[in-house]
This record gives C-alpha cells, sequence and structure tokens, in this order.
C-alpha cells in the first residue's frame, strides 16, 4: 500500500485480522489492522473513494466484507485476503538444492525450515551453487502461478565474473541476446563494482533484470557476451528483496509484497 499517516504496511501477512462471528468485518477495522493507516485515516481513505471492493467504490462507513474473499484495493494496490496460508522468502546458501529433498543427500530447502510446521513449496529454483532469494509457501495454487513462464516478474541478479566488463557489453546486453534457446531480454544492467587488471584477467560485478526463469539463464546469457560467472546471487524478485536477511535465513513476505505479487499472477 502506498504509505498514509505512516501505517505499518510492512507487517508480516500473517498478523491479520479476524473476523467477528458472521465471517465479516468492518471495512475501516480490516484495512487499519492490516497496517493501512490508522482507523480515522481508513475512514478518510474510504470517504473520499480510496478504497474499492471487489470492483466498486465503497465510501460507506460500517460497510462489512468477508475478509477471506473480497478484493479489496487501496489506491489500486492490492490488499491480499485474509489466509492461512504462509508466504516465507528464503536466503538460500551455496550448496543447497533447491528441491525439499534429494535421493543424493545433498543439504535441502527442507533442511532450512525444519521448524515450520507447514508442507512447503518452493516457487522455482535456484541453482545449487546460486545463492538468494526463493519464495517458500503452502498455497500451492499460488505457487504454481508464480512458477507459470507466463509470470512475467522482474529478477535481479548481481553476478561476479571474470574480465572487466565494458559499455559495450551492457549495450550488448541491454539490446538482447540470443542463446541456444531462444531471446532473452535483458531490462536493466550496470556494472556496481570489480577488480580490473593490466594483465586482463581481473573480474566485474555486474547486475542485471531479466524476467526469465530458464535453467542457468544468468550464466548462460553472461558466459555468452565473454565473461563466465564466477558467482551468482539472486537478490530480488519482484517487490522482495534480500535486504539484509542472512544467509539460510527467512522472513514472511510483507502484506505490500503479498499483493504486489497476488496482483501480478492474476490471470
Amino acid at each position: 500500500m502506498r504509505p498514509h499517516d505512516q501505517p505499518n504496511n510492512d507487517q508480516p501477512a500473517s498478523q491479520r485480522p479476524e473476523a467477528d462471528e458472521d465471517g465479516l468485518i468492518r471495512l475501516q477495522k480490516l484495512l487499519a489492522q492490516s497496517g493501512v493507516a490508522s482507523r480515522r485515516k481508513c475512514e478518510e481513505l474510504m470517504l473520499n473513494g480510496h478504497v474499492e471492493v471487489n470492483g466498486d467504490v465503497v465510501s460507506r462507513l460500517g460497510s462489512k466484507v468477508d475478509p477471506r474473499t473480497a478484493v479489496i484495493r487501496v489506491d489500486g494496490e492490492l490488499l491480499p485476503p485474509v489466509s492461512d496460508e504462509v508466504y516465507l522468502v528464503l536466503n538460500k546458501p551455496r550448496g543447497v538444492v533447491s528441491t525439499m529433498s534429494d535421493p543424493e543427500g545433498r543439504p535441502t530447502l527442507s533442511d532450512l525450515v525444519a521448524d515450520r510446521p507447514e508442507r512447503l513449496f518452493h516457487v522455482g529454483r535456484l541453482d545449487t551453487d546460486t545463492d538468494g532469494l526463493i519464495i517458500l509457501t503452502n498455497d500451492g495454487d499460488f505457487a504454481q502461478r508464480l512458477a507459470h513462464p507466463s509470470f512475467e516478474v522482474d529478477k535481479t541478479y548481481v553476478a561476479e565474473v571474470e574480465g572487466e566488463v565494458h559499455i559495450r557489453t551492457i549495450r550488448e546486453l541491454l539490446a538482447g541476446v540470443t542463446l541456444d534457446d531462444g531471446p532473452v531480454t535483458v531490462s536493466q544492467a550496470r556494472v556496481i563494482g570489480g577488480d580490473p587488471r593490466k594483465d586482463g584477467h581481473g573480474k566485474s560485478i555486474v547486475e542485471l533484470t531479466i524476467h526469465e526463469g530458464r535453467n542457468r539463464i544468468v550464466r548462460r546469457l553472461l558466459e555468452h557476451v565473454g565473461h563466465p560467472v564466477t558467482r551468482l546471487t539472486r537478490t530480488a524478485i519482484g517487490p522482495l528483496t534480500l535486504a539484509r536477511l542472512p544467509s539460510g535465513h527467512l522472513r514472511e513476505l510483507t502484506l505490500s509484497e503479498l499483493g504486489k505479487l497476488m496482483d501480478a499472477s492474476r490471470d
């Protein structure tokens, strides 16, 4: 949500209000307890036509909604329905296989969430030798929608590569590169660091953003333009970022993050 008088709109998505005995809840109460804004400010938002329920502007104070099924938007941004499901961001370490079990006995995602009671699904994968952001949830439908090829949300990576990356290479990436399995569109690319050496054996740190999730796509892309990857981290998926999340740790998605992902994955 857009901040309105300093709301706690970054609260975890699981911290949601309970409905009344009739299964409904007053809309301004739901908005306030979801962290959109204070109760008084939420009433002002409704009165001023900023709140929609199921596509209709709702301005009558005291209106009740079903928090589990109502499609609520504040200034156009989706407020996720109240749910018992969990939505988690994990900072996967290198060497961990992006599956919940492994016949070879290697470390897996399940080892990192062993204390969680839910049966979790991972959304997409990261190579075993790639670290960074991966989404876990027990909402199977949500996981399938996000993993579908039509879900073209931005995925941002930071890659350490061999050699000094010049501006002409960045331009080549942004112009689009065609690999053996088809073209790749890079929406953003820039050099953010490195250690150039006169002997040509230095390294560069490149940040790039793509939509696709094909197998080892970033590594193949950068090798194609002459800079093999020596280390790779996924730092963001859409509105989700690693920020300061330590390796091997996880956190819940915020309401704002979840709403944006749910919106992006709608048919």
